[in-house]
């Protein structure tokens, strides 16, 4: 009895891969800033660079894990 393997389902979106990749491309140019509407200061890590795409994406609605 051969079991049937059951595709993986992707947890992120390939749209919210897109959306920290473009995050992260704002921050490698150090145009990334945090906080409502940019006022916060300049985004200084990756960890704050991919957390700032997936808050977009989420706010897009796209399919991202809830936070932890």
């Amino acid at each position: 009895m051969a079991a049937t393997k059951k595709k993986a389902k992707r947890k992120y979106s390939p749209s919210a891969g897109k959306d920290v990749k473009n995050e992260m491309h704002r921050y490698k140019r150090g145009t990334a800033t945090s906080g409502p509407g940019g006022k916060g200061g300049k985004v200084k890590s990756r960890k704050q660079a991919i957390a700032i795409g997936l808050s977009k994406a989420r706010k897009e609605g796209k399919r991202v894990p809830a936070k932890r």
